[in-house]
């Protein structure tokens, strides 16, 4: 697996060198060969790759030059569109580069500036009103490190949360364990009435590289109840007199030897039924299930908002999730899915932000 993991890679390392070559080939002299000026090309586009590789990594470096090649490709098409002819190369690859930096600094700003997000609904039919503090993807090391995690986790205190919830990919599989440690100690600063809780993400647990971190999702478990965060696995508890709090097992579990259990059957075990119930569940996939079961509210994360234009809504259109980014309403149960306090991987997002989330219930 691992191989064909690296041969797919070069592949598309190689694929895209060529093309971002081709890009690059008309600026050089036209009496040259055209394969002598792909090779010409090729210099420049190495160069160019191999600095953000050095920067950022294979995956972000990946985005940057595809995202080049798109917008010198648009430009060029735009030149001949406006002009009847093609474009001097030199202006277009100026252009494309400009717009490119544009692009992606706007994207570094939105992946990295944490907003905060808030939604109020009303007609819970509970006693009292309810304030929860929702913060899910925060992929620990892609754009904040553990001890980093402390500034965010202030600011969610400090707007005196009745409830903190966790909803999922808390940690990365590539998340340090001194990272985990420190993300994990952060929270020890929450303070809620009602307390702070974590359901789990498809990364939490380490599934896709665990020897690379260093520990398991039951060692992650065990940091996080040292640190005051109560762990749900398909469980529910109480929430004072009013509420009850149902936290999922991920939607990946399903691909294990011990699915997760179905939403009917989880609401099916509350001793009361007409309490509101908010359910965790970190991937927006199961909307029609959940509602027909009578959940009241149901939070998510995972998407990301759609990380980037133009493929933000390719999730949705394609049914992997039911929504994308916001808040939806089916039948009688309200869907609030987040678009991460950070990112998996990837330091950019666009057409999206990162954010936490307060949302106040109402009687």
């Amino acid at each position: 697996m691992q191989i064909l993991f690296y041969a797919l890679s070069g592949a598309i390392t190689l694929g895209v060198l060529l093309a971002l070559a081709a890009l690059f080939a008309p600026l050089f002299s036209s009496r040259e060969k055209r394969l002598t000026r792909l090779g010409l090309g090729l210099i420049p586009a190495a160069c160019l790759s191999l600095g953000l590789f050095w920067a950022m990594g294979y995956v972000n470096a990946l985005v940057c030059v595809l995202n080049l090649e798109v917008i010198w490709l648009l430009v060029k098409l735009a030149a001949r569109i406006l002009r009847r002819r093609p474009g001097n190369p030199a202006v277009c690859a100026l252009v494309a580069l400009l717009l490119t930096g544009i692009y992606l600094s706007t994207g570094w700003v939105l992946a990295h500036r944490v907003t905060q997000t808030r939604y109020e609904i009303a007609g819970t039919g509970a006693g009292a009103p309810l304030r929860i503090a929702l913060f899910t993807d925060s992929h620990v090391g892609t754009t904040f490190d553990g001890a980093e995690l402390s500034r965010y986790v202030a600011e969610i205190q400090a707007q005196n949360p009745d409830l903190v919830v966790i909803v999922g990919d808390f940690v990365d599989d590539s998340t340090s364990r001194q990272d985990m440690l420190a993300a994990c100690a952060a929270l020890k600063q929450l303070q809620a009435p009602y307390g702070v809780y974590f359901s789990f993400g498809n990364h939490d647990k380490g599934d896709y590289d665990n020897a690379l971190r260093g520990y398991t999702g039951d060692d992650l478990i065990r940091e996080l109840e040292k640190n005051g965060v109560t762990v749900l696995k398909d469980e529910f508890v109480p929430l004072g007199e009013d509420f009850y709090l149902v936290g999922r097992q991920d939607l990946s579990e399903n691909l294990t030897d011990t699915p997760r259990a179905a939403i009917g059957n989880l609401m099916a075990q509350l001793p009361e039924s007409n309490r509101y119930t908010i359910v965790l569940d970190h991937q927006p996939a199961d909307f029609d299930a959940e509602a027909q079961a009578g959940a009241g509210l149901v939070l998510c994360g995972h998407t990301h908002g759609g990380q980037m234009i133009p493929i933000n809504y390719l999730g949705q259109w394609l049914g992997v999730n039911d929504l994308r980014y916001g808040h939806e309403r089916r039948q009688n149960t309200d869907f609030i899915v987040s678009s991460g306090i950070s990112d998996w991987e990837l330091l950019f997002k666009t057409g999206c932000h990162s954010e936490y989330v307060l949302i106040d219930l109402l009687p």
